[in-house]
């Protein structure tokens, strides 16, 4: 069965911070390298059969190349995605892997261009294939999972044990050199039934609130617009120390056409005789 998705967004510069190096592929929605977020939430619906791809990126380096590292990562995930989306029906997780590899290769070859030491971003996404979905990540930017009274992370955080001293260092994140390390994206095969909600974000968010509060919010019956507000919000009135990017997603069942409804109510009329 094929289900809609209705999704909102928003990619917001925080209360302290006066760059953003956050940014988001969401249905072929970004934002450009040099930018102070965005100042109202977005929303919208896409069928499953289109297959659609939500990404969060959160960039890290110096002299402007945090933004400049997610910019390059949220273009090459959308410019991959559009010449390679076929793939996501047959091998999903091969999808991500090789996106993976293309948003690598453009953060690497970017820095070393312009012989830039230190350059990456994180990177969390979620695709929606033919009969489920899958998650994707890379880095501490988060997927979560809800519906059905149950409240869990799906992705996996790639951090250096714990750090007495500001954030602990990311063992894996888009803009490793293949030299040096190798590229290995967390993975999680997920359900697509209706009543599912999928929030990506990176630590702008999760900094500030914790997974408990985070859980309260989003299992309210409210609509992801809603949702998505409020997460924003207590954020922000916790602080907000730093950029915040959330995507929330939910499975919602296809509404039928009118052909679709006559035929059901012939079937049914059928069944009665």
């Amino acid at each position: 069965m094929t289900y809609q998705i209705e999704y909102a967004y928003v990619c917001h510069i925080g209360r302290i911070r006066n760059n953003n190096e956050d940014n988001f592929w969401c249905c072929g929605e970004t934002l450009p390298a040099q930018n102070q977020g965005m100042d109202h939430i977005r929303s919208g619906s896409v069928s499953q059969s289109e297959l659609p791809l939500l990404a969060v990126f959160d960039g890290m380096g110096g002299e402007s190349c945090g933004e400049m590292a997610s910019f390059l990562a949220a273009k090459a995930c959308g410019d991959f995605y559009i010449q390679n989306k076929k793939e996501i029906f047959d091998q999903p997780e091969t999808f991500l892997e090789d996106a993976c590899k293309a948003m690598n290769r453009a953060v690497c070859s970017y820095s070393e261009e312009n012989k830039i030491r230190s350059m990456g971003t994180t990177a969390a996404m979620l695709v929606f294939t033919g009969d489920g979905a899958y998650g994707c990540n890379l880095g501490d930017s988060r997927i979560y999972e809800a519906g059905s009274g149950q409240f869990c992370k799906v992705s996996k955080d790639h951090v250096l044990g714990g750090s007495l001293f500001g954030k602990s260092p990311l063992l894996q994140y888009v803009g490793i050199p293949e030299s040096s390390m190798a590229l290995e994206p967390s993975m999680a095969k997920l359900s697509s039934e209706p009543g599912k909600r999928y929030l990506l974000c990176s630590d702008g968010l999760t900094d500030m609130l914790s997974d408990g509060e985070i859980a309260d919010i989003l299992t309210r019956e409210i609509t992801v617009q809603e949702t998505v507000e409020v997460l924003l919000e207590r954020t922000l009135k916790k602080g907000g120390r730093d950029n915040a990017t959330i995507i929330l997603c939910e499975v919602r069942e296809k509404e039928k056409n009118w052909l679709q409804k006559l035929i059901d109510k012939l079937y049914k009329r059928y069944e009665g005789e």
